[in-house]
């Protein structure tokens, strides 16, 4: 499956990002979890869940819980708790139609960190593990597809209230993010547009 459809690439055309695009590709894409990833994901005491119902109308959910309610129990398994909410089952219901889905964990701190997960889930509403979660009326069950770090430098400091340095200022010049000055990415970074 491609990392990249029509649609994101006639964008990177339009911006000169393609070779960026590529390079973060070959770089910071996988299909499995790393055991960092695992870690990160298991420290999460919330994440974000976009889910789409059959026809690929978008929906986009909070999730929280106490540290360590969703966990990467192998490199290619992530399961979380469904608890208790408003009775719509809007993620649960998508998903049982369309089970594509796509997940955000984030921190908003000093040092902010982006975690973005694609992949194929499911509910199941009698599984053993249901045990390990209290509160939870069905565990949701996802495999990932594909696995990338995004860059975090938009992030504002949620515990300090403050924003990002990177949020665009009029009358301010831009700040670049470091990253896009390492070796691995200098040569492919397309120039600022005015």
């Amino acid at each position: 499956m491609s990392f990249y459809h029509e649609g994101h690439r006639s964008v990177q055309a339009r911006f000169a990002s393609s070779a960026l695009a590529d390079r973060l590709e070959s770089v910071t894409h996988r299909t499995s979890l790393t055991e960092d990833d695992r870690d990160f994901i298991g420290q999460a005491g919330f994440f974000f869940l976009a889910t789409a119902d059959a026809e690929g109308r978008p929906d986009c959910s909070y999730k929280g819980g106490a540290a360590g309610f969703v966990r990467a129990i192998t490199p290619e398994l992530i399961v979380f708790p469904d608890y208790d909410g408003n009775g719509m089952f809007r993620s649960l219901g998508n998903i049982e139609v369309n089970p594509a889905v796509g997940l955000l964990f984030i921190t908003m701190n000093a040092s902010p960190r982006r975690l973005r997960i694609n992949g194929r889930a499911r509910v199941v509403f009698d599984d053993p593990m249901m045990a390990e979660f209290a509160g939870a009326q069905a565990i949701v069950r996802v495999v990932p597809e594909h696995v990338f770090p995004n860059c975090p430098r938009y992030v504002h400091d949620a515990g300090a209230a403050t924003e990002s340095p990177y949020t665009p200022q009029t009358g301010r010049a831009p700040v670049e993010p470091a990253w896009k000055d390492f070796d691995t990415f200098r040569d492919v970074v397309p120039p600022r547009r005015a």
